[in-house]
Formats: C-alpha cells, structure tokens, sequence
C-alpha cells in the first residue's frame, strides 16, 4: 500500500461540484413536469451518465496518480465539475419558473404550458446532451476509467458517526499541559508578581508578548489567563483578534466595542477621532488589553499612551520581530512551549477515547510513540490526528498502522515544520466525506479569526443545496446540524459558544486551517476571496462563489470593478460582503445568487434593496448594518419564491409581500419593525423575532397559534401603552402559544422591552399547554410568583424569570430535570428567605434580588460551574450578614466561576468587602476564579 505525499505520486482530491444536487433535482424534474417524451428520454440519458462520473469523482481523492495521469484527470474532473454548476442553474431557473402561484391551475398544467410557449428549452437540453457526451469521449480519451481502476487506493473506511460526543476545548479539563506555563504568566501579568495582588504594584504600563508558531496554543494560552485573571484587579478588560491583513480603524473600533459595548456610533468618526476616543477611555484607568495574532506592531503602537495605573496588553504573534519591536525589554517576551511527551499522551488519548481509563489498551506502545514524535508536540497537529482516528475507529488495529504510515511517508524528523504541519491537516482533510469537504470549503469565505454563528451557517449550507434531506426521518436543518458536528468531531472547526445543553452555537476556524481551506477551495474553482492579500484582477473564467473583505488601504473597488465586469461573476451563487458600500449594488443583479450575505459597520444612510426581487433563486438574505441604517426592501417580495431565510435587522416596513413566500423558514427583523397582518400564512415558519407585540393588532397575536411549524419565538415591546391594552395583547400572545404546544421549543418575551408586560392570565394559569419548551425568557415580564405550570416543563433546561416575591418560587424549579441554567430577578420589598435544594442538572445559576437571603443546603446543585449573586442594598459590610448561608455545600469539584456584584458608591468598603468575600468563599473553593464588580448605580 502506498502513502501520502510521495513525490512521483499525487492524490487527488476535489468536491463534486453541483453533483450531488443537480442528480435529486433531475429526478424531480422527470417526476413532477410535463415534458415531451423525447425531452425525457434525454434527461434521463444524460442523468444516467452524470450518475456515473459522480461515482469517478467520489473515487479520485483516494486514489494516487502518477503526473501526467493527474494532470488529465484533474482536468476532466475540473470540466465536470463546472459542467454540474451550468446544467443546476439551467434545472433550477426551469423549476423555479414552472411553479405555479397562488391562482395558477396546477403544476403539471402550468409546467406544460410554460414548456410549450418556450421551444427553446429543447434546444437547451439537446445542448446539454451534447456537453455531457463530449465529456464522455474526453473520459475514454483520458483513459479515466482505466487510470482510476488501477491506480493505488488509500484506506476508504467511512467516518465513524458520534454525533453525541461534541468535545468542548474550553473546559478546563481538557487544556493538557498548559497549567504551568499559565500560572507562569499570570504572575508576570499580576501587580507583584506573585498573583494575589496584595504586594507592591509596579504602576507602569507593560507590554508582553506571546510568541510562537501556529498551532502552538497560544491563543488558547493567553485566553486561559484571561479569564483567571482577577477581574477587579483592572477596570477594563478587551480580547481582541487581528490576523494578518487589518484594517486599523476596524481594530481600535473592535477595541472599544469590547471595552463599553456597542453602545457608541464610530460611523462617523476617523481613524484619528478613535484613537482619541480610546486613549480619553483608558486614561487613569488600569486596564488589561489582549491583541491576538498581530503581523505588524506599527499598527497598533500608537494607541496605547502609557499610564500610572498599572496597566497591561499582552499580544500574540507568530513573528520574532513583532515579539521584540512591541516590548521595552526582552524580558517581556514569552516563547510558546511545546507539550512534553507526558501531556502530549494526555491530550491525544481524550481527544480519542474522551478519558485516559477508556483508552485502547490493543495498540502497541511503538505505535503511539511514533505518531506523538511526529506530532512533535504540537496541539494543532496531535488534535488533528487523533480526531481522525476517532472519526475513522481508533478500535482497529489497522486504522493506527495506516496513520502512522502516513506520517512516516510525510517526512523523516520529527517537530514538524509549518509546512509538515500544514500536511497533517491535509491528511485529516482527504478523510473527509465528499459532503463535509464541500460544507468545510464554504467555511473559507469567512473573514480570518471571526465568529461563525451556527445556525447562519447551516443554512446557507442548505440554501446551497450541499445539505439534502434524508429517508431517516430527518429534514435538511436536521441533515446540516448533524454535519456541523462531525466537523467539530474532526477538530475542522472549533466550538466559540456552547449552549447549556451542549449545544455548540458559534465556531471559530484555526488560521492554519482557513490557509488549508482556502487552498483547496482555490485549487476546485469554490470561491473568490477578494481580502487584499492576493492579485484577483484576473479571476477565473467562472467565479461560483465570491466573499469580499473591505478594509482600509485595500483597493477593494478596482479589484471587484474589474471581477465584476469580466463576466466571471455571471454564475455567482453565493455573495458574502464585509463592507464595501460602494460596490455592493454591482453584486445584486446577478441572477443565480442563492445566498446574499452582508455585514457593514459603517452604514448610517439608507441601503435600497429593490433590485434583488429580480434574483429569482435567493433562498438566503442576511442584512446586517450596525449603526442605524434604514434598510429598503422590495416592494415585490412575492417574487422571491425560494427565499427560506430572511434576516435583516434595519428595515422597518416588512412588504405585505412576504407572506407569499412559501419556504420562508427563519425570519428575523428588527424590534422596529411592522409585520404585515396574516402572518398565519407562514406554514413553513419555524423562527420568528422580534414579534413586536406593540405594533401588531389582536388578530395578528393570534395569527401565530397557525404557525405549526414554529420552533423559535422571541416576542419585544417597544412602544408605551396603557395596561389594558397590553393586557389584551398578552392574551392573545398566551392563546398562540398554547396552539403552538406539539413545535414550539424557545420563547423568550424581552429582555427588549420598554414596559413590564402584564402577565395576570400567564400568572393564573393552571398550565401553559406548550410543555415541550427547551428555553423560556419571561424577563421582559413583570410576574407577582413564579407560576406553578414552570414545573411541568420537563425538558427545560434555560429559565430566565423576574418576580415581585419569591416565596415558593425556588423550590417550584428546583426539581426540573433538565434545568441547566437559572436567572431569577426580584426587586419587591418584602424581605425572604431562599433555600437551595435539588437543581440536579443546574450549571449557571444568576441571581438579582433585592432583599433575598440565601441558604444552600447540603447535596444541592451537585453541578454546578458558574454562581453570579446581585447585592443591591446597603447594609453592614462589617458583619457580613449578608453572605449566603452554606457556601461549604456548594459543589468545589465543578464550580469553577463566582462572580459577586455589589452596588455602593463607598470606596472605603470595597477593600473590606473583598476581604470578607475572600474568607467566606476561598477556603472551600480554592480552585474557583472569584471576580467582584462594583457598581455605582442601581438598575431598577
């Protein structure tokens, strides 16, 4: 058996294109249109000739070939590939254009009449005919057949599904061998040095520099020490990423966001307004500022102005020069470690088998040693490997033998070179099923070290048509989801936000990685990435996909001016935009777009969308202006038939034609925004938000009990309103619910409103019929008690609630089964007494109540991670009487976070108060990262 990388071999390796889909939607067009018998006979000829050059393609990535068999091959696949593409967009705008509308006869009468009035549809599918056998000729031509029969095969075991298992890196448990190096680091960041805070504090700013190749861990590293730090120790905190091609505004903009929120409007203000700003916000304060992945100090040394107040930014880099040129002294200047061979194991045997105890005990020793030497101690490299011999069954002897083949037939030493690791990942890559390559792909379109939200991403996969439905019972979200997990099984991608179920809701993407990605995808013909860090003037015949990063100093108009008027764009089918206000209009008249996606943070005038009812294929339309852009939409958004997800948060006129969209699935708009009334007709619906309550009539409220679909709902209140009336509407709200009891999952009801919605009826109720409720949001409420139905919610797993009493309410909750985390908010009067038992399954608890005294009994919350308590009152820090009762029963083997807010004003009692939360909470929770917050106002 031969190995990768050999010189006189190559592998090949390519996504199959439109295959895949072109052949269902074939199908479909055979079964539902009335078409001229000859014209079936030629559909179902050529189909069956696709069918069988997508079984060569999905056979070539394991098969190696000599060079010139490569080059021939690679260029037949190449002219398949964009054949598959052309004869899509041809079957999809002949589908789109045969359905009928709401007044049409049917689908087979209207198919033949459009079939009949357009003869040159004949002409087109004879055309295709013709370029499929030319294709068939080339492959005999080739000798493709021959060549892939014979030539050598890689292993072709399947991935192994283990859907359930979704490993989250954040956890303390699973950061090997980094203990050391982040205690070490902690106490050069720390005041004294010695990481209490109490000795002298050294009052300069310091700069400190982590230095390292990729894949070393240190953003891991630094992001570990981030959150260990004390959070009181400095008065303000940012983590920020930069990559290699910043622009500078947007990196002090970043900065800012992270300090105060998204509560300023930096539209416009210049590059040199922000860096004013910024210093103005910094001065006499102690800050600590990350600056993760920096290529160039120069464009950020001139933002922080050096203070008296014991001030820290540490920054991340892979280059030596940049480590030195940000640091007055060497000394400053951390050098990224390998893991030794012990934590090495550690790492690679529960990234396998999840513990050390279940590991295999079959392999031999030899085995391990040698793939860990390869891996040469680099996290990147050992979680690549060892998630593909989990995907591939780390049960069988002979998946070991091969990976460790593999690496040998790589290279020769050990601590492997940038290069070499870039081949390791490559190796999990080629092990990818032919689905997963092409999802993985569309992950480079993204902008270096960003935040992908989950659910934006999947659906875009499934408006693309790389996701279909299945005869497991399962839909396409249901497909798509399944295939964000093993991408995250394969360490592909990386978890950002996990959920309190577990559920994995944001990923990031390793730079290394991104590189690999958007290599293959350059290689295939996926996507055009315009970011400035390559020359695209001369892009190639047919762009598929276009992503196009805005940044100051890039001459991003010139670049896509000349892409988009060469005609390489005609076929684009996805547009991402990040920025670039003044070419965007250019990229809305391209007929065969099925994803429009844009993100600006620098828009405050109006955005006019009307030209995109023309894109008869868009299934997917996400708008995102940060700074208080007026978003137009058409005013023909019937036209749009195939739309599936809306998201545009600026438009505050819905057209009335939206409700004749009947795929429309995810529509989310802003908390200005006004609905059409009929809002019942959107069967497919599954999310909605934000419902604004307060601009929408009766009717309308009790329109959404006809959504059967619903799954996600979240409901706001923006406008004032007498009690009565918001009453009335609250009704009717707890009426559709109640219809909604056999889909509903996720209802949140604020935290964007401007009142307290009367909940009387909620309040009385003797049940809230939609009892399969995972995550309920009632904080925009104003409840007299926790209501008695919260306790038939068995599958409940996130409550946030706000009540005038708490009385029973705690011990009401306390028995969900599944209830992961607890927000309860209560600001009447009266002063109780809560006492904390049961919550078997509770993570998070956070609570804001005015005049509760607290009580955890033995046994209680045996799982619980993170405890955030509010003190809104002043009264004897002195005594302490106001401190929880029973913080020794409270879980040290799991809680790992207590965060303690106080509001007073009196800066004589902060000392005090930290000393008596340091002896009340530290001797039993050693282990626990203790933050306290002063607060100077009171919110309520």
């Amino acid at each position: 058996m031969r190995y990768l990388s050999r010189p006189s071999d190559r592998a090949m390796d390519l996504a199959t294109g439109a295959m895949g889909s072109l052949l269902h939607k074939l199908g479909e067009l055979l079964k539902e249109c009335n078409l001229e018998e000859s014209v079936k006979k030629d559909i179902e000829s050529f189909s069956e000739e696709l069918m069988k050059m997508q079984l060569v393609l999905r056979k070539l990535p394991n098969v190696h070939l000599n060079d010139q068999d490569y080059y021939l091959v690679k260029r037949w696949a190449n002219n398949v590939r964009e054949m598959s593409y052309d004869i899509e967009d041809f079957v999809d705008g002949f589908l789109v254009h045969s359905e009928p509308t709401a007044d049409a006869g049917g689908f087979r009468e209207l198919t033949h009449r459009v079939f009949k009035a357009h003869p040159q549809i004949s002409d087109k599918i004879e055309a295709i005919k013709k370029q499929v056998q030319d294709e068939i000729q080339k492959r005999k031509e080739y000798n493709v057949d021959n060549v892939v029969a014979n030539a050598p095969a890689e292993i072709t075991d399947t991935i192994v599904p283990c859907m359930s298992w979704v490993p989250s890196f954040k956890h303390h448990k699973d950061l090997v061998g980094i203990e050391e190096q982040r205690n070490e680091l902690i106490k050069r960041f720390s005041d004294d040095g010695d990481g209490d805070g109490d000795g002298d504090v050294d009052v300069q700013l310091k700069i400190f520099s982590i230095y390292g190749y990729g894949g070393l861990g240190k953003t891991t590293l630094v992001r570990e020490v981030y959150d260990k730090l004390k959070v009181d120790q400095f008065h303000l905190r940012a983590f920020v990423y930069v990559g290699q091609s910043p622009d500078k505004k947007e990196v002090i903009r970043n900065i800012l966001k992270e300090l105060i929120g998204n509560n300023f409007n930096a539209e416009n203000l210049n590059e040199e307004q922000l860096i004013t700003k910024l210093q103005r916000l910094l001065e006499n304060k102690r800050y600590f500022i990350v600056i993760d992945d920096i290529w160039d100090w120069n464009i950020i040394e001139s933002v922080f102005l050096g203070n008296s107040c014991g001030s820290r930014v540490v920054i991340t880099t892979r280059v030596y020069s940049v480590a030195i040129a940000c640091c007055k002294n060497k000394e400053n200047v951390y050098e990224m470690k390998t893991l030794n061979e012990q934590d090495s194991r550690a790492l690679f045997v529960r990234r396998i088998y999840g513990t050390e105890e279940e590991a295999c005990n079959d392999v031999p020793e030899e085995i391990l040693t040698g793939i860990l030497k390869k891996c040469g101690g680099l996290p990147l490299a050992i979680v690549s490997i060892a998630s593909l011999l989990r995907a591939k069954d780390p049960w069988k002897r002979s998946t070991w033998d091969y990976v460790r083949k593999s690496l040998v037939a790589m290279f020769e030493g050990n601590n492997p070179t940038l290069k070499e690791m870039e081949k390791i990942l490559d190796l999990s890559y080629r092990h990818l099923p032919h689905h997963l390559k092409t999802c993985l792909l569309s992950v480079g379109m993204y902008r270096e070290d960003h935040e992908i939200e989950k659910n934006e991403l999947l659906r875009q996969w499934i408006a693309e048509g790389f996701v279909i439905s299945t005869t497991r019972g399962l839909d396409a979200e249901d497909v798509a989801e399944e295939y964000f997990k093993e991408l995250i099984n394969m360490s592909m991608i990386q978890p950002e936000k996990i959920d309190y179920n577990n559920e994995v809701l944001s990923c990031r993407v390793h730079d290394i990685v991104l590189d690999l990605i958007r290599s293959k995808a350059a290689q295939e013909n996926f996507c055009l990435v315009i970011d400035g860090s390559k020359d695209v003037r001369q892009p190639p015949e047919k762009v598929r996909r276009v992503s196009i990063h805005c940044h100051r100093g890039m001459d991003y108009r010139a670049l896509a001016a000349a892409a988009a008027t060469s005609g390489s764009l005609e076929h684009v089918r996805s547009v991402l935009f990040w920025g670039g206000r003044y070419i965007f209009y250019s990229f809305l008249m391209l007929k065969y777009v099925r994803v429009l996606h844009l993100e600006d943070g620098g828009w405050t005038s109006n955005l006019d969308l009307s030209s995109i009812s023309g894109l008869f294929l868009l299934r997917y339309l996400k708008i995102a202006c940060f700074f208080f852009a007026n978003v137009k939409l058409p005013s023909r958004f019937e036209d749009l038939q195939q739309l599936e997800t809306i998201d545009v948060q600026d438009a505050s006129n819905i057209p009335q034609g939206i409700l004749s969209l009947p795929r429309l699935s995810h529509l989310n708009v802003g908390i200005c925004a006004v609905l059409p009334e009929g809002i019942g007709r959107l069967k497919s619906l599954r999310t909605l938000g934000c419902f604004n309550l307060a601009t929408q009539s009766v009717e309308n409220i009790k329109c959404l009990g006809e959504l059967t679909n619903l799954r996600d709902l979240t409901i706001c209140w923006r406008e004032s309103s007498d009690p009565v009336d918001a009453g009335m509407r609250m009704e009717a709200l707890r009426s559709s619910v109640g219809s909604l009891s056999g889909s509903l999952r996720s209802l949140i009801i604020g935290p964007r409103c401007s009142i307290q919605l009367p909940v009387h009826g909620w309040s009385s109720a003797h049940s809230l019929p939609a009892r399969n409720l995972r995550k309920l949001d009632l904080s925009g409420c104003n409840f007299d008690r926790c209501p008695r139905w919260i306790a038939e919610l068995r599958d409940l797993y996130s409550l946030r609630i706000r009540v005038e009493e708490v009385a029973d309410g705690v011990s009401i909750v306390a028995q969900l089964p599944s209830l992961a985390y607890l927000y309860l908010e209560c600001h009447g009067g009266k002063e109780e007494v809560a006492v904390f038992s049961g919550f078997r399954a509770l993570k998070h608890l956070d609570l804001d109540c005015k005049n509760l005294s607290l009580t955890f009994h033995a046994g209680a919350m045996p799982r619980l991670e993170k405890l955030e308590i509010w003190f809104r009152y002043h009264i004897s820090f002195v005594t302490g009487y106001f401190l929880p009762r029973g913080i020794e029963h409270l879980p040290a083997r799991t809680l790992r976070q207590i965060c303690l807010k106080v509001v007073d004003t009196v800066e004589q009692h902060k000392s005090l108060v930290r000393r008596i939360f340091d002896l009340a909470f530290q001797p039993y929770h050693p282990c626990a990262n203790i933050t306290i917050y002063f607060h100077e106002r009171i919110y309520y």
